[in-house]
């Protein structure tokens, strides 16, 4: 429904560091199917990250290799040589997927749900609260247009409705999501960047937390944002689910043929 799309509420009470950042959002709330109007809990938050770096850890010491009734020392066995006398081969590792420079979404699509959607900018207002995307298009999903762009380096938002008055809305099947499903954006520039799910997880709209959904990850990752929890007809859904996802390839535009 209309009013705001997701609201924030300040943390310092939990003892999070944070910073004030442009391109922040406000923490979430949700898209609505309730009454119409604003926020009817009236939190509001500047918008913030957390400043948290996660330290490298030492590699543990191995203990020096035993020694034998000869005096000789044995050579330490790695994993899965212990019948072979070979080391273990070094398993693959994917090389995680080079950012994109900036280009808008205009397009969301998740072929597990057949969904298949047109994308809105969206922006801060004056509040420093996210609109809801206009509620007589329950098939259009709104994108933070100051934060980053469909597979930009940082943390991506995309919010949606999950019903209106006209019933089931465009992210009404976000929890049926499982880590593996992808998410495609497709930008204006013509690519398109493919998330692969992390997690889908629900939170209270009171305790929701701010620098576990919007705090950067070293690498490009989206947040698909709706309403969640129980509804009550005077104040709205009790709180948020969220998918979490990380961008695993980038399909490039379509090529023209060539004319001859």
């Amino acid at each position: 429904m209309s009013g705001s799309l997701w609201w924030g509420q300040d943390e310092e009470s939990g003892g999070v560091v944070e910073a004030a950042l442009p391109d922040a959002p406000a923490a979430a709330g949700a898209t609505s199917g309730g009454p119409r109007g604003t926020d009817p809990h009236g939190l509001r938050g500047r918008p913030v990250l957390p400043v948290t770096v996660d330290r490298p850890r030492a590699t543990p010491k191995r203990p020096p290799p035993k020694a034998t009734p000869n005096g000789t020392r044995r050579p330490s066995a790695r994993p899965g040589s212990e019948r072979t006398g070979k080391a273990a081969p070094p398993k693959p590792t994917r090389r995680p997927t080079a950012p994109l420079p900036r280009s808008r979404a205009t397009r969301l699509s998740i072929g597990y749900l057949d969904l298949d959607a047109p994308v809105m900018d969206l922006r801060l207002d004056r509040e420093r609260r996210l609109p809801a995307p206009p509620d007589d298009d329950p098939n259009l999903v709104g994108w933070y247009a100051d934060g980053p762009s469909p597979g930009e380096q940082g943390t991506a938002v995309a919010v949606g409705h999950l019903d209106t008055d006209s019933g089931p809305a465009v992210f009404a099947g976000l929890t049926e999501l499982r880590r593996g499903r992808l998410v495609e954006i497709r930008r204006a520039d013509g690519r398109t960047a493919v998330y692969a799910v992390d997690a889908v997880k629900s939170y209270e709209k009171d305790r929701f937390p701010n620098d576990e959904v919007y705090g950067a990850r070293g690498r490009p990752e989206l947040r698909l944002i709706t309403c969640g929890g129980d509804y009550d007809r005077r104040t709205g859904y009790s709180g948020n689910v969220v998918v979490f996802a990380h961008l695993v390839k980038i399909r490039e535009a379509p090529t023209a043929p060539a004319r001859r």
